[in-house]
Protein backbone atom coordinates (compact mmCIF):
# COMPACT_ATOMS: atom_id res chain seq x y z
CA UNK A 1 0.00 0.00 0.00
CA UNK A 2 2.96 2.31 0.80
CA UNK A 3 4.71 1.75 -2.41
CA UNK A 4 1.11 2.33 -4.44
CA UNK A 5 0.91 5.95 -2.54
CA UNK A 6 4.17 6.70 -3.17
CA UNK A 7 3.72 6.12 -6.92
CA UNK A 8 0.56 8.07 -7.17
CA UNK A 9 2.50 11.10 -5.57
CA UNK A 10 5.10 10.45 -7.54
CA UNK A 11 3.25 10.90 -10.73
CA UNK A 12 0.35 13.79 -9.52
CA UNK A 13 -2.10 11.45 -9.17
CA UNK A 14 -4.60 13.29 -6.41
CA UNK A 15 -8.21 11.55 -7.05
CA UNK A 16 -7.92 7.13 -6.86
CA UNK A 17 -9.45 4.55 -5.13
CA UNK A 18 -7.16 1.70 -4.16
CA UNK A 19 -8.77 -1.76 -3.55
CA UNK A 20 -7.25 -4.68 -2.09
CA UNK A 21 -8.39 -8.03 -2.18
CA UNK A 22 -7.28 -11.27 -0.19
CA UNK A 23 -8.79 -14.41 -0.86
CA UNK A 24 -8.21 -17.69 1.49
CA UNK A 25 -9.56 -20.45 0.00
CA UNK A 26 -10.26 -23.94 0.19
CA UNK A 27 -11.39 -26.52 -2.74
CA UNK A 28 -13.07 -29.85 -2.73
CA UNK A 29 -13.22 -32.16 -5.98
CA UNK A 30 -15.22 -35.33 -5.51
CA UNK A 31 -16.36 -37.74 -7.66
CA UNK A 32 -19.90 -39.56 -6.56
CA UNK A 33 -19.18 -39.38 -2.72
CA UNK A 34 -15.55 -39.64 -2.28
CA UNK A 35 -12.84 -36.85 -2.00
CA UNK A 36 -10.42 -36.82 -5.38
CA UNK A 37 -8.51 -33.14 -4.98
CA UNK A 38 -8.47 -30.75 -2.96
CA UNK A 39 -6.70 -27.42 -3.55
CA UNK A 40 -5.92 -24.70 -1.00
CA UNK A 41 -5.45 -20.89 -2.89
CA UNK A 42 -3.91 -17.86 -1.44
CA UNK A 43 -4.51 -14.86 -3.41
CA UNK A 44 -3.74 -10.88 -2.88
CA UNK A 45 -4.37 -8.24 -5.99
CA UNK A 46 -4.86 -5.19 -5.91
CA UNK A 47 -6.29 -2.39 -8.38
CA UNK A 48 -5.48 0.93 -8.34
CA UNK A 49 -8.34 3.42 -10.22
CA UNK A 50 -6.97 6.76 -11.06
CA UNK A 51 -9.05 9.71 -12.17
CA UNK A 52 -7.30 12.38 -14.21
CA UNK A 53 -9.36 15.50 -14.46
CA UNK A 54 -8.67 17.70 -17.69
CA UNK A 55 -10.69 20.13 -20.23
CA UNK A 56 -12.21 19.55 -23.91
CA UNK A 57 -13.62 21.93 -25.91
CA UNK A 58 -14.28 24.33 -22.53
CA UNK A 59 -15.92 21.09 -20.82
CA UNK A 60 -14.83 19.96 -17.83
CA UNK A 61 -13.74 16.15 -17.79
CA UNK A 62 -12.87 13.18 -15.49
CA UNK A 63 -11.05 10.46 -17.43
CA UNK A 64 -9.80 7.24 -15.38
CA UNK A 65 -7.92 4.41 -15.80
CA UNK A 66 -7.21 1.18 -13.64
CA UNK A 67 -3.82 -0.84 -12.89
CA UNK A 68 -3.39 -3.88 -11.61
CA UNK A 69 -0.33 -4.64 -8.50
CA UNK A 70 0.30 -8.40 -7.78
CA UNK A 71 2.61 -9.27 -5.32
CA UNK A 72 6.06 -9.71 -6.29
CA UNK A 73 6.09 -6.32 -8.26
CA UNK A 74 8.87 -3.70 -7.58
CA UNK A 75 8.33 -0.51 -6.71
CA UNK A 76 9.59 0.54 -10.54
CA UNK A 77 6.87 -2.05 -11.88
CA UNK A 78 4.23 -0.74 -9.42
CA UNK A 79 5.12 2.61 -11.11
CA UNK A 80 5.21 1.87 -14.36
CA UNK A 81 1.56 0.66 -14.10
CA UNK A 82 0.37 2.71 -12.59
CA UNK A 83 2.04 5.62 -15.16
CA UNK A 84 0.60 3.47 -18.08
CA UNK A 85 -3.02 4.05 -16.64
CA UNK A 86 -2.19 7.89 -15.96
CA UNK A 87 -1.73 8.47 -19.26
CA UNK A 88 -4.98 6.24 -20.80
CA UNK A 89 -7.13 8.03 -18.56
CA UNK A 90 -6.62 11.47 -20.40
CA UNK A 91 -8.26 9.32 -23.47
CA UNK A 92 -11.99 8.85 -22.01
CA UNK A 93 -13.73 11.27 -22.32
CA UNK A 94 -16.26 11.26 -19.78
CA UNK A 95 -17.94 14.40 -18.81
CA UNK A 96 -17.25 15.66 -14.88
CA UNK A 97 -18.58 14.17 -11.35
CA UNK A 98 -17.54 14.59 -8.02
CA UNK A 99 -15.89 11.18 -6.07
CA UNK A 100 -17.93 10.53 -2.88
CA UNK A 101 -16.34 10.95 0.10
CA UNK A 102 -15.66 8.38 2.08
CA UNK A 103 -15.50 7.05 6.24
CA UNK A 104 -12.60 5.83 7.87
CA UNK A 105 -13.40 3.15 10.53
CA UNK A 106 -12.00 0.01 12.42
CA UNK A 107 -11.71 -2.85 10.25
CA UNK A 108 -15.35 -4.89 10.15
CA UNK A 109 -15.23 -8.95 10.70
CA UNK A 110 -17.85 -11.02 9.67
CA UNK A 111 -19.95 -12.18 12.17
CA UNK A 112 -21.71 -14.66 10.40
CA UNK A 113 -21.78 -18.54 11.28
CA UNK A 114 -18.61 -19.51 9.36
CA UNK A 115 -16.54 -16.69 11.13
CA UNK A 116 -13.59 -17.67 13.12
CA UNK A 117 -13.84 -21.39 12.15
CA UNK A 118 -11.42 -22.95 10.34
CA UNK A 119 -12.04 -23.52 6.20
CA UNK A 120 -11.72 -26.77 6.37
CA UNK A 121 -14.12 -27.25 9.54
CA UNK A 122 -16.65 -25.11 7.48
CA UNK A 123 -15.99 -26.92 4.56
CA UNK A 124 -16.84 -30.67 6.31
CA UNK A 125 -20.33 -29.14 7.50
CA UNK A 126 -21.42 -28.22 4.05
CA UNK A 127 -20.09 -31.15 2.15
CA UNK A 128 -21.69 -33.27 4.67
CA UNK A 129 -24.65 -31.41 3.74
CA UNK A 130 -24.30 -31.90 0.49
CA UNK A 131 -24.36 -35.55 0.56
CA UNK A 132 -26.79 -36.08 3.23
CA UNK A 133 -29.37 -36.12 0.28
CA UNK A 134 -27.48 -38.75 -1.50
CA UNK A 135 -28.94 -41.56 -0.16
CA UNK A 136 -30.57 -43.27 -3.56
CA UNK A 137 -29.48 -46.15 -5.92
CA UNK A 138 -31.70 -45.20 -8.95
CA UNK A 139 -30.63 -41.10 -8.70
CA UNK A 140 -27.06 -40.20 -7.13
CA UNK A 141 -24.33 -37.28 -7.27
CA UNK A 142 -21.76 -38.24 -9.79
CA UNK A 143 -19.81 -35.54 -9.13
CA UNK A 144 -19.60 -32.44 -6.92
CA UNK A 145 -16.80 -29.22 -6.51
CA UNK A 146 -17.05 -27.20 -3.24
CA UNK A 147 -15.36 -23.98 -2.52
CA UNK A 148 -14.88 -22.29 0.52
CA UNK A 149 -13.90 -18.95 0.88
CA UNK A 150 -12.48 -16.71 3.50
CA UNK A 151 -12.34 -13.04 1.65
CA UNK A 152 -10.75 -9.65 3.07
CA UNK A 153 -11.42 -6.11 1.26
CA UNK A 154 -9.74 -2.94 2.12
CA UNK A 155 -10.75 0.31 0.13
CA UNK A 156 -8.15 3.18 0.60
CA UNK A 157 -9.61 6.11 -1.54
CA UNK A 158 -8.01 10.02 -1.95
CA UNK A 159 -10.94 11.41 -0.63
CA UNK A 160 -10.41 10.18 3.06
CA UNK A 161 -11.87 6.39 3.05
CA UNK A 162 -10.33 4.25 4.51
CA UNK A 163 -12.07 0.83 5.20
CA UNK A 164 -11.54 -2.60 5.63
CA UNK A 165 -14.20 -5.72 5.80
CA UNK A 166 -13.79 -9.45 5.93
CA UNK A 167 -16.72 -11.95 4.31
CA UNK A 168 -17.57 -15.86 4.28
CA UNK A 169 -19.33 -17.54 1.83
CA UNK A 170 -19.52 -21.48 0.06
CA UNK A 171 -20.27 -22.63 -3.30
CA UNK A 172 -20.20 -24.97 -5.81
CA UNK A 173 -21.72 -27.33 -8.10
CA UNK A 174 -22.84 -31.02 -8.73
CA UNK A 175 -24.28 -33.26 -11.26
CA UNK A 176 -27.05 -35.17 -10.64
CA UNK A 177 -27.66 -38.50 -12.98
CA UNK A 178 -29.99 -40.70 -13.48
CA UNK A 179 -29.06 -44.27 -15.40
CA UNK A 180 -32.36 -45.50 -16.25
CA UNK A 181 -35.11 -45.57 -17.91
CA UNK A 182 -32.68 -43.10 -20.23
CA UNK A 183 -29.18 -42.05 -18.60
CA UNK A 184 -29.41 -38.53 -17.71
CA UNK A 185 -27.37 -35.58 -16.04
CA UNK A 186 -28.53 -32.59 -14.60
CA UNK A 187 -26.24 -29.18 -13.84
CA UNK A 188 -27.26 -27.81 -10.31
CA UNK A 189 -25.18 -24.92 -8.49
CA UNK A 190 -25.46 -22.99 -4.62
CA UNK A 191 -23.43 -19.98 -2.89
CA UNK A 192 -24.43 -19.44 0.50
CA UNK A 193 -22.82 -16.63 3.18
CA UNK A 194 -24.06 -18.85 5.96
CA UNK A 195 -23.96 -22.22 7.10
CA UNK A 196 -27.33 -23.42 5.34
CA UNK A 197 -26.86 -26.74 5.85
CA UNK A 198 -30.82 -27.54 5.72
CA UNK A 199 -31.34 -25.77 3.04
CA UNK A 200 -28.49 -27.23 0.66
CA UNK A 201 -29.61 -30.44 2.28
CA UNK A 202 -33.62 -29.61 0.79
CA UNK A 203 -31.89 -28.43 -2.88
CA UNK A 204 -30.06 -31.27 -3.33
CA UNK A 205 -32.97 -33.62 -2.63
CA UNK A 206 -34.46 -31.76 -5.38
CA UNK A 207 -32.39 -31.62 -7.62
CA UNK A 208 -32.48 -35.41 -6.89
CA UNK A 209 -36.01 -36.03 -7.68
CA UNK A 210 -36.10 -33.62 -10.72
CA UNK A 211 -33.27 -35.55 -12.54
CA UNK A 212 -35.50 -38.81 -11.89
CA UNK A 213 -37.90 -36.79 -13.26
CA UNK A 214 -35.76 -35.87 -16.28
CA UNK A 215 -34.96 -39.23 -16.85
CA UNK A 216 -38.87 -39.96 -17.49
CA UNK A 217 -39.69 -36.91 -19.69
CA UNK A 218 -39.45 -38.17 -23.76
CA UNK A 219 -41.76 -34.96 -25.14
CA UNK A 220 -41.97 -31.10 -25.30
CA UNK A 221 -45.46 -29.37 -24.53
CA UNK A 222 -47.46 -28.76 -26.99
CA UNK A 223 -47.15 -24.82 -28.56
CA UNK A 224 -49.68 -22.55 -27.19
CA UNK A 225 -50.29 -20.53 -24.14
CA UNK A 226 -49.87 -21.36 -20.68
CA UNK A 227 -49.99 -20.09 -17.33
CA UNK A 228 -46.50 -20.18 -16.21
CA UNK A 229 -44.49 -21.32 -12.92
CA UNK A 230 -41.01 -20.63 -12.43
CA UNK A 231 -38.85 -21.42 -9.33
CA UNK A 232 -35.49 -20.70 -7.48
CA UNK A 233 -33.09 -19.11 -9.26
CA UNK A 234 -35.38 -18.49 -12.24
CA UNK A 235 -37.01 -15.85 -9.85
CA UNK A 236 -33.62 -13.55 -9.16
CA UNK A 237 -33.12 -13.87 -12.68
CA UNK A 238 -36.97 -12.61 -13.58
CA UNK A 239 -37.14 -9.62 -11.35
CA UNK A 240 -33.68 -8.83 -12.00
CA UNK A 241 -35.30 -6.82 -14.86
CA UNK A 242 -36.43 -4.44 -12.07
CA UNK A 243 -32.96 -4.19 -11.14
CA UNK A 244 -31.52 -3.76 -14.08
CA UNK A 245 -33.99 -1.22 -15.40
CA UNK A 246 -33.85 1.23 -12.49
CA UNK A 247 -29.59 1.67 -12.81
CA UNK A 248 -28.23 4.90 -12.91
CA UNK A 249 -26.58 4.04 -16.30
CA UNK A 250 -29.44 2.58 -18.17
CA UNK A 251 -31.48 5.15 -17.19
CA UNK A 252 -28.99 8.51 -17.66
CA UNK A 253 -28.34 6.79 -21.74
CA UNK A 254 -31.72 6.52 -22.33
CA UNK A 255 -32.22 1.86 -22.32
CA UNK A 256 -35.16 2.74 -19.70
CA UNK A 257 -37.82 5.37 -19.02
CA UNK A 258 -37.65 4.48 -15.31
CA UNK A 259 -38.16 7.94 -12.70
CA UNK A 260 -38.39 7.59 -9.26
CA UNK A 261 -42.32 7.35 -8.40
CA UNK A 262 -43.45 5.55 -11.26
CA UNK A 263 -45.56 2.37 -11.48
CA UNK A 264 -43.10 0.59 -12.94
CA UNK A 265 -45.33 -2.72 -12.24
CA UNK A 266 -47.94 -1.17 -15.12
CA UNK A 267 -51.60 0.01 -14.24
CA UNK A 268 -54.60 -2.67 -13.64
CA UNK A 269 -52.42 -5.66 -11.39
CA UNK A 270 -54.72 -7.99 -10.42
CA UNK A 271 -52.30 -10.21 -8.80
CA UNK A 272 -49.91 -9.46 -5.99
CA UNK A 273 -48.22 -5.70 -6.17
CA UNK A 274 -44.73 -6.24 -6.41
CA UNK A 275 -41.92 -5.16 -3.48
CA UNK A 276 -38.25 -5.86 -3.77
CA UNK A 277 -35.31 -4.46 -1.26
CA UNK A 278 -32.11 -3.97 -2.39
CA UNK A 279 -30.17 -5.79 -0.16
CA UNK A 280 -26.59 -4.77 0.97
CA UNK A 281 -24.61 -7.94 1.05
CA UNK A 282 -21.14 -5.33 1.68
CA UNK A 283 -20.53 -2.73 4.42
CA UNK A 284 -19.34 -0.48 1.63
CA UNK A 285 -19.23 0.56 -1.59
CA UNK A 286 -16.32 0.66 -3.81
CA UNK A 287 -15.87 3.85 -3.15
CA UNK A 288 -15.70 2.96 0.70
CA UNK A 289 -19.00 5.11 1.37
CA UNK A 290 -21.46 3.23 3.96
CA UNK A 291 -23.48 0.45 2.37
CA UNK A 292 -27.77 0.08 3.51
CA UNK A 293 -30.15 -1.98 2.63
CA UNK A 294 -33.04 0.00 1.01
CA UNK A 295 -36.65 -0.02 -1.30
CA UNK A 296 -36.49 -0.35 -4.77
CA UNK A 297 -40.20 -0.79 -5.69
CA UNK A 298 -42.87 -0.05 -3.00
CA UNK A 299 -46.24 -1.97 -4.37
CA UNK A 300 -45.19 -1.52 -7.60
CA UNK A 301 -43.79 2.24 -7.35
CA UNK A 302 -40.05 2.90 -8.08
CA UNK A 303 -38.37 4.44 -4.93
CA UNK A 304 -35.13 3.87 -5.74
CA UNK A 305 -32.44 4.72 -8.59
CA UNK A 306 -29.19 2.77 -8.07
CA UNK A 307 -25.38 2.97 -9.11
CA UNK A 308 -22.41 5.01 -8.58
CA UNK A 309 -21.10 8.33 -8.51
CA UNK A 310 -20.82 9.34 -12.06
CA UNK A 311 -24.05 8.35 -13.53
CA UNK A 312 -25.83 9.52 -9.91
CA UNK A 313 -24.34 12.90 -10.55
CA UNK A 314 -25.35 13.43 -14.09
CA UNK A 315 -29.04 12.70 -13.23
CA UNK A 316 -28.81 14.26 -9.29
CA UNK A 317 -29.47 11.51 -7.07
CA UNK A 318 -27.60 10.13 -4.71
CA UNK A 319 -24.91 7.38 -5.70
CA UNK A 320 -26.23 3.98 -3.66
CA UNK A 321 -23.33 1.79 -4.78
CA UNK A 322 -23.65 -1.58 -6.47
CA UNK A 323 -26.10 -3.94 -5.27
CA UNK A 324 -25.92 -7.68 -5.81
CA UNK A 325 -28.95 -9.35 -4.38
CA UNK A 326 -32.54 -8.92 -3.41
CA UNK A 327 -35.15 -9.55 -1.10
CA UNK A 328 -38.71 -9.52 -1.98
CA UNK A 329 -41.66 -10.77 0.98
CA UNK A 330 -43.51 -13.83 -0.09
CA UNK A 331 -46.97 -14.26 -0.98
CA UNK A 332 -50.09 -15.61 0.64
CA UNK A 333 -50.21 -19.02 -2.07
CA UNK A 334 -48.91 -22.20 -0.92
CA UNK A 335 -47.11 -23.52 -3.85
CA UNK A 336 -50.01 -26.38 -4.10
CA UNK A 337 -52.44 -23.76 -4.90
CA UNK A 338 -50.02 -21.98 -7.78
CA UNK A 339 -49.82 -25.18 -9.24
CA UNK A 340 -53.50 -25.91 -9.52
CA UNK A 341 -55.40 -25.95 -12.48
CA UNK A 342 -53.64 -26.25 -15.85
CA UNK A 343 -50.17 -24.62 -15.98
CA UNK A 344 -46.20 -25.25 -17.00
CA UNK A 345 -44.38 -25.17 -14.10
CA UNK A 346 -40.44 -24.97 -15.90
CA UNK A 347 -38.44 -26.60 -13.26
CA UNK A 348 -35.05 -26.54 -15.59
CA UNK A 349 -33.81 -24.52 -18.44
CA UNK A 350 -30.53 -24.85 -20.35
CA UNK A 351 -30.46 -21.07 -19.96
CA UNK A 352 -33.13 -18.91 -18.38
CA UNK A 353 -32.53 -15.90 -19.24
CA UNK A 354 -33.91 -11.89 -19.02
CA UNK A 355 -33.35 -9.13 -20.73
CA UNK A 356 -33.37 -5.91 -18.96
CA UNK A 357 -33.49 -3.79 -22.24
CA UNK A 358 -36.94 -5.41 -23.87
CA UNK A 359 -38.30 -7.20 -20.57
CA UNK A 360 -38.41 -10.46 -23.17
CA UNK A 361 -37.40 -13.54 -20.75
CA UNK A 362 -37.06 -17.40 -21.69
CA UNK A 363 -34.93 -20.38 -22.32
CA UNK A 364 -34.78 -23.85 -23.74
CA UNK A 365 -37.02 -26.25 -21.62
CA UNK A 366 -34.76 -29.02 -19.63
CA UNK A 367 -37.00 -30.58 -17.45
CA UNK A 368 -40.93 -29.01 -17.18
CA UNK A 369 -44.33 -30.13 -15.45
CA UNK A 370 -47.31 -30.31 -17.10
CA UNK A 371 -50.41 -29.70 -14.56
CA UNK A 372 -53.76 -30.22 -16.86
CA UNK A 373 -56.83 -31.95 -16.26
CA UNK A 374 -55.73 -33.86 -12.47
CA UNK A 375 -52.39 -35.24 -14.29
CA UNK A 376 -48.61 -34.07 -14.05
CA UNK A 377 -47.31 -35.10 -17.04
CA UNK A 378 -42.83 -34.46 -17.13
CA UNK A 379 -42.29 -32.97 -19.99
CA UNK A 380 -38.75 -31.87 -22.23
CA UNK A 381 -37.73 -29.67 -25.28
CA UNK A 382 -39.34 -26.33 -26.64
CA UNK A 383 -39.15 -23.10 -25.11
CA UNK A 384 -40.27 -20.67 -23.25
CA UNK A 385 -40.64 -17.10 -24.70
CA UNK A 386 -42.57 -14.39 -22.60
CA UNK A 387 -42.30 -10.90 -21.98
CA UNK A 388 -42.23 -9.34 -18.33
CA UNK A 389 -44.24 -6.26 -19.60
CA UNK A 390 -47.29 -8.70 -20.74
CA UNK A 391 -47.45 -10.76 -17.38
CA UNK A 392 -46.03 -8.18 -14.50
CA UNK A 393 -49.79 -7.12 -14.06
CA UNK A 394 -51.44 -10.76 -13.19
CA UNK A 395 -47.98 -12.55 -10.83
CA UNK A 396 -48.73 -14.29 -8.04
CA UNK A 397 -46.13 -15.06 -5.50
CA UNK A 398 -45.82 -18.36 -3.34
CA UNK A 399 -45.98 -18.09 0.19
CA UNK A 400 -43.05 -20.41 0.22
CA UNK A 401 -39.04 -18.90 0.97
CA UNK A 402 -36.22 -19.59 -1.35
CA UNK A 403 -32.83 -18.10 -0.38
CA UNK A 404 -29.08 -17.96 -2.12
CA UNK A 405 -26.04 -15.69 -1.39
CA UNK A 406 -28.48 -13.12 -4.40
CA UNK A 407 -31.80 -13.66 -3.59
CA UNK A 408 -34.03 -13.87 -0.61
CA UNK A 409 -37.85 -14.34 -1.62
CA UNK A 410 -40.63 -15.98 -2.90
CA UNK A 411 -39.93 -20.01 -4.16
CA UNK A 412 -41.78 -19.50 -7.27
CA UNK A 413 -44.47 -17.01 -8.92
CA UNK A 414 -47.20 -18.02 -11.49
CA UNK A 415 -47.44 -15.89 -14.67
CA UNK A 416 -50.52 -15.77 -16.73
CA UNK A 417 -50.51 -16.33 -21.04
CA UNK A 418 -46.69 -17.24 -21.27
CA UNK A 419 -45.75 -18.27 -25.01
CA UNK A 420 -44.44 -21.67 -25.53
CA UNK A 421 -43.10 -23.34 -28.83
CA UNK A 422 -43.30 -27.20 -28.34
CA UNK A 423 -44.58 -30.18 -30.42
Amino acid sequence: METIISALRALGVEQYVITERHTDSLECFYVKKNLDLTRRADTTVRTVQVFRPFEKDGAKMLGDSEATVRPGMSAEEVRGAIERAWYAAQFVSNPWYPLPAGVKEPPKPDEGGFAGKPLAESMKTMTQALFAADTEADVFLNSAEVFMRRNETRIVTSQGADVAWERYDVWGEYVCQCPAPQDVETYHQFNYRQPETEALTADVAHALGLTRARAQATTAPKTGTYDLVLDREQMRELLGYYVGRSGSAMIYQKYSPFKLGDNVQGDGVTGDKLTVTLAATEPYTDFGVPMADRPLVEQGVLRTIHGGPRFAHYLGVEPTGNYRAVSVPVGDTPLKELLAGQCLHVAAFSDFQMDPLSGHFGGEIRLGFLYENGTVTPVTGGSVNGSILDGQGHMTFSAERYRSARYDGPLAVRIQGVAVAGQ
